[in-house]
């Protein structure tokens, strides 16, 4: 007669494909979550990138480059409200890149030992640009835009309000020959410059 084992036979093989299993989901949740993390962290890096290299570009690309700075001479060859005596002439251009400006968005700060002086070009004379090919003192209208490459000379009204910046400054029978200047381009960039003031005579260059 045939006897048959009752003994429980103690099968681990089932237990330990159900620890593997729950290993692996483990594995996938976490790499999901590693993936997700880089994903998120590589799309703000590149919005981060972006909005820097605009805001660069911005700043680079919209703004006056000045090739050149003298004492005003007045008329003719400029307004005639330009002299020696207050203002000072520049030549400029937009920076390579820049898209058309117009005049009236376009600012300035003069800084010196007697204060400083704030106006926008093409309003109440405080500042003036023209095509440099004119050079006869005919100014551009405040709506006019500026065209990337076109060569300009634009004028400054440095004597505004009491307050001196000109090449004949004399602040306390000193004469101020360091004067800072800052050309804002709307929302696009500033340029700085120093006028360095050896002689206060019409033409003596400046930059």
């Amino acid at each position: 007669m045939k006897r048959e084992s009752q003994e429980i036979q103690d099968d681990k093989f089932a237990a330990i494909g159900i620890g593997a299993m729950i290993v692996f989901i483990a594995l996938i949740l976490v790499a999901a979550v590693a993936a997700a993390v880089i994903i998120q962290t590589a799309e703000k890096l590149q919005q981060n990138a972006q909005t820097t290299g605009e805001d660069t570009s911005k700043n680079l690309a919209g703004k006056l480059l000045v090739n050149a700075g003298f004492v005003a001479t007045g008329a003719p060859g400029a307004p005639a409200t330009y002299t020696a005596d207050d203002a000072y002439t520049l030549y400029v251009r937009l920076a390579p890149g820049s898209k058309p400006v117009k005049i009236n968005e376009i600012s300035f700060q003069i800084m010196c030992n007697n204060g400083i002086i704030e106006g926008i070009f093409s309003v109440a004379q405080a500042g003036d640009i023209a095509l440099l090919d004119q050079g006869d003192g005919a100014v551009l209208g405040g709506n006019t835009e500026l065209q990337p490459g076109q060569p300009y000379v634009l004028w400054i009204d440095a004597d505004q309000n009491g307050i001196d910046c000109s090449a004949n400054n004399f602040d306390d029978n000193v004469r101020d020959t360091t004067i800072q200047l800052y050309i804002h381009v709307g929302t696009g960039g500033t340029t700085y410059e120093v006028l360095t003031l050896g002689s206060d005579v019409a033409g003596a260059e400046v930059i």
